[in-house]
């Protein structure tokens, strides 16, 4: 699950997520869109302990933040690790075994990229690596940042199924996007407009 409830946030004074409410199932795939400067950034930074609300509560919460996995728009790649050990790192960090990193990377089309580190391909490169980095774990939550904004046609494809099959397979999977064929594959669709999250028909629950 994870979950805001009535969320603050503001920053230099000014108020960003003004009690925003959100929940996502285990099994659900939820798209968050909203205009540049809205605040998607800063509600996943909330939502998985990059940052703190100033009133409100967040879940997974500390307790279970190891099983959360975050896909940031910065990636986050080991620059001293290649593709395929940046992948495997998660499971080496907890002390699990190292297996489905090849079949990750070619789902994701990178599988000849495995030994070239990330400043040796190109950035749409570095984030289906860093896409199957995040997911390699079997997290029961994900939150990922625009995961196929740098991403060609076909590229996007494989992400978006690989996102879609994450969420099937039992995680709680909400996304910050723009592209039509994330939103093609969300159960819900919501936006983050003046502060608070919406749906078509109004407020989110």
């Amino acid at each position: 699950m994870i979950r805001a409830d009535g969320v603050h946030r503001a920053f230099g004074g000014v108020s960003v997520l003004r009690g925003v409410d959100l929940a996502v199932a285990a099994g659900e795939l939820v798209t968050l869109s909203g205009p540049s400067g809205s605040g998607k950034t800063a509600l996943l930074s909330l939502l998985c302990g990059f940052d703190f609300p100033d009133s409100g509560s967040v879940s997974p919460g500390p307790a279970s933040w190891s099983a959360c996995a975050v896909l940031p728009q910065s990636l986050g790649l080991a620059s001293e690790l290649t593709l395929e050990e940046n992948v495997a790192l998660p499971l080496r960090l907890a002390g699990r075994e190292v297996a489905g990193v090849s079949e990750l990377l070619a789902e994701l089309g990178i599988s000849e990229l495995g030994a070239r580190y990330p400043g040796q391909v190109s950035f749409g490169q570095q984030q289906r690596a860093a896409l199957a980095r995040a997911v390699v774990t079997r997290p029961s939550a994900l939150l990922a940042d625009e995961p196929t904004a740098h991403l060609d046609a076909v590229s996007a494809v494989a992400a978006v199924g690989l996102l879609r099959r994450v969420a099937d397979e039992g995680a709680a999977v909400l996304i910050a996007t723009h592209h039509d064929a994330v939103h093609a594959v969300a159960d819900r669709v919501l936006l983050l407009a003046d502060g608070q999250v919406q749906t078509a028909g109004g407020l989110s629950s």
